[in-house]
């Protein structure tokens, strides 16, 4: 089963860190492959479920529809895709530090069948995935320095 975690921390509170991750809007801002996301039901909580279209294979684009299947406010935030080819599950743990917030990234999929042969090219995916904590911690620290 290919598995991928990260962590970083980014100086700004639980509470900024939590409220911008579980918007999963947001995450045009910060993860490079997606290309469109759209909550299409739910407030944001367990159950909320989300339009999303990804770069795929030759850099067109594929469904990834994602929803929210675990939510504790300023502590966790799971989530499972339910649609395209790979349907991965993850989950983000945030927790306060001194100096901010460490944010915790995992995903894992269980790839079946003749999709197992593709464990080597998800685990790139996920650890590139997990990878872009990078560019969450820029697109946020950003944002404190102008004043949002």
């Amino acid at each position: 089963m290919p598995k991928a975690a990260n962590e970083i921390v980014i100086e700004r509170p639980v509470g900024d860190v939590f409220a911008f991750l579980a918007d999963a809007e947001n995450d045009i801002k910060w993860r490079q492959g997606v290309v469109e996301i759209k909550r299409v039901s739910g407030n944001g909580a367990t159950g909320t479920r989300y339009r999303q279209r990804v770069k795929g294979p030759g850099g067109r684009a594929v469904s990834a529809d994602v929803e929210i299947t675990d939510y504790r406010p300023d502590e966790l935030i799971g989530f499972r895709a339910t649609s395209g080819p790979v349907r991965p599950s993850g989950r983000y743990l945030v927790t306060a530090v001194d100096v901010g917030t460490r944010v915790r990234f995992e995903l894992e999929a269980e790839l079946r069948g003749l999709k197992r042969l593709l464990s080597p090219m998800v685990e790139k995916t996920m650890r590139s995935e997990v990878s872009a904590l990078t560019d969450l911690k820029r697109a946020l620290e950003a944002a404190r320095g102008e004043g949002r």
